[in-house]
């Protein structure tokens, strides 16, 4: 199930794993509605893993570090994993100027990594020419 919420981020639903971003855009308005879309989607789709993905996120200042820790915390106690990727350097060095730190917040490299941590693993390809049987 796939569906943009007023702020206009989408969250989509792999199994038991949400799946969404954050953009360089966040304002409180927007951060409220995300945060509340989020939350109702975990306990909606009975989701044990969320993937927030940043990687798109060119800048980040003390107001989008407590959103992130403000959702994982809420996410935690509605029972689900919160795996924060594709941080990018620049990122990382402004949160450390900034004395930042996202406590509890678990991240990864790249999204491909934080699926992974939350339990899904790619299925290699069949090499080229190959036809995959599907059927069960």
């Amino acid at each position: 199930m796939n569906s943009a919420p007023s702020n206009g981020v989408p969250i989509l639903r792999l199994g038991d794993v949400l799946v969404t971003g954050l953009l360089n855009e966040l304002d409180d308005k927007s951060a409220v509605a995300f945060t509340e879309e989020l939350t109702a989607r975990i306990t909606s789709d009975h989701a044990r893993g969320v993937l927030i993905d940043i990687s798109r996120l060119e800048i980040i200042d003390s107001f989008v570090a407590r959103t992130l820790m403000e959702l994982t915390t809420m996410a935690r106690l509605l029972g689900a994993r919160v795996i924060v990727a594709g941080m990018r350097p620049p990122v990382a060095i402004t949160l450390v100027e900034l004395g930042l730190q996202l406590t509890g917040v678990e991240t990864a490299l790249n999204a491909e990594q934080g699926m992974a941590a939350l339990g899904w693993h790619q299925t290699p390809s069949p090499p080229e020419g190959v036809l995959r049987d599907t059927r069960q």
